[in-house]
């Protein structure tokens, strides 16, 4: 037990791996309240040599009253800088053209927050991967995971996705000890039942799994080429860092003051901020504010919102790129065309995120090309759908110019959700 007393953090934690014996000692609460105090006392002007007649008393004291393992959890989030009061502050300061907090790359990035994804198959055999490769846009952010040996498709189980926070220690990364934030997690019944291939290309072919999972297959095959997941920013510090292994975080309901005057509250003053990306360029970004559904617009239990509409060409846009998805495996690479991600912030009057939405999403050819004099070419939908609300929007590609123009972009949203938040009942 001396032995024991005098490792340091890192070699304590980790002889706990040799087995139940270690394991139990290595948790004992007055050793880590020593270490605790050592390196963050109480009183910075404890001396060295007082230290061990201190902890002996605390330890007879308060320490035992504390929850086994309770002074080792608490050295290792200090460590780790696990302070989300701190970081929650430097989150205030919102962009004004997104809506959004305006240094959440930079809180990410300082937190070192990583995301592992979890798989199981139906042997129960599970793994466990770090992202390979992580892009950021303006208001989501894109994950990889290129490396892994993964299970067949068809074998998959479980799938879980989780925002990881590590505590710095020299021990092995397999060990090192980090607090985990469920995000995502999709069983057997989920993944068969929402899968649906959104394109390919000759090597892979792309599955869409709910919410915003997209899984790689080799083409004539049903092994997993790689995996990516998008992530809006509304919430994702808190999403990634604040829920718990197995129950993810619940957002806040941030409801406005009723309104019993305005006859047509929560039908006016939304502003749609959408972009189309890929994990290498931006094909499309658009700010739209003062949008509005008048009561005879509502059908179906959605209210309509018009971002774009055909006959006005003022605020029809073009794409500054081809829609298309880059892939890489850890051996090949390659580009899926018609795809992308969707990163949608739709805010309510008082510019509160009302609904956030980032996803893959497939570009289709039309049907039913609508007439029109201004735009000879091939018409294009993209068409996004969930339980709170819908997007649509057409393409044309200008024959001439070879040139894409979004045209028509339509917002709905459930009345469901806007009684709810509002307190009405359209």
């Amino acid at each position: 037990m001396k032995i024991l007393w005098n490792l340091d953090a890192s070699s304590l934690y980790c002889i706990g791996y040799v087995n139940k014996l270690f394991y139990k000692l290595a948790k004992n609460n007055a050793m880590w309240r020593k270490k605790y105090s050592a390196k963050y006392g109480e009183s910075k002007n404890l001396k060295a040599k007082h230290m061990d007649e201190v902890v002996e008393k605390l330890s007879m004291m308060k320490v035992q009253e504390r929850p086994e393992g309770y002074w080792r959890r608490l050295y290792f989030r200090t460590i780790a800088g696990y302070n989300h009061t701190k970081w929650l502050k430097e989150l205030r300061t919102i962009n004004p053209f997104t809506g959004l907090p305006s240094h959440t790359e930079r809180v990410l990035r300082e937190q070192c927050v990583a995301w592992e994804i979890t798989v199981c198959d139906r042997s129960v055999c599970e793994g466990t991967f770090e992202q390979s490769h992580t892009y950021y846009s303006d208001s989501s952010v894109t994950l990889c995971w290129t490396n892994g040996s993964w299970p067949a498709f068809h074998q998959l189980s479980t799938v879980q996705l989780h925002g990881v926070k590590r505590v710095p220690l020299k021990c092995p990364s397999v060990i090192k000890p980090g607090w985990r934030s469920l995000m995502a997690q999709l069983d057997i019944d989920t993944i068969s039942k929402s899968s649906q291939v959104i394109g390919g290309d000759r090597l892979v072919k792309l599955v869409l799994l709910s919410p915003g999972i997209i899984i790689g297959i080799w083409r004539g095959q049903s092994s997993i080429a790689f995996v990516m997941a998008t992530f809006h920013y509304h919430r994702l510090l808190e999403r990634s860092l604040l829920g718990s292994s197995v129950c993810p975080y619940t957002i806040p309901e941030n409801r406005p003051l009723f309104d019993d005057v305005d006859p047509n509250y929560g039908l006016h003053g939304y502003t749609l901020h959408i972009t189309l990306h890929n994990t290498v360029t931006e094909i499309m970004s658009g700010h739209f504010p003062q949008l509005f559904c008048r009561k005879g617009q509502i059908h179906e239990g959605f209210i309509q919102l018009n971002a774009i509409i055909r006959s006005n060409q003022s605020r029809q846009t073009p794409l500054s790129a081809r829609v298309s998805l880059p892939w890489r495996s850890d051996a090949l690479e390659g580009t899926v065309k018609n795809c992308c991600m969707m990163s949608l912030t739709l805010l309510e009057e008082s510019q509160i995120p009302f609904w956030c939405v980032s996803t893959p999403v497939s570009m289709v050819l039309a049907n039913e090309e609508p007439f029109s004099y201004d735009y000879q070419g091939q018409h294009f939908l993209i068409k996004y759908q969930d339980a709170e609300g819908k997007v649509q929007m057409d393409v044309v590609l200008l024959e001439e110019q070879r040139q894409f123009f979004l045209i028509n972009l339509v917002v709905y949203i459930s009345t469901v959700k806007v009684n709810q938040h509002f307190g009405r009942a359209y």
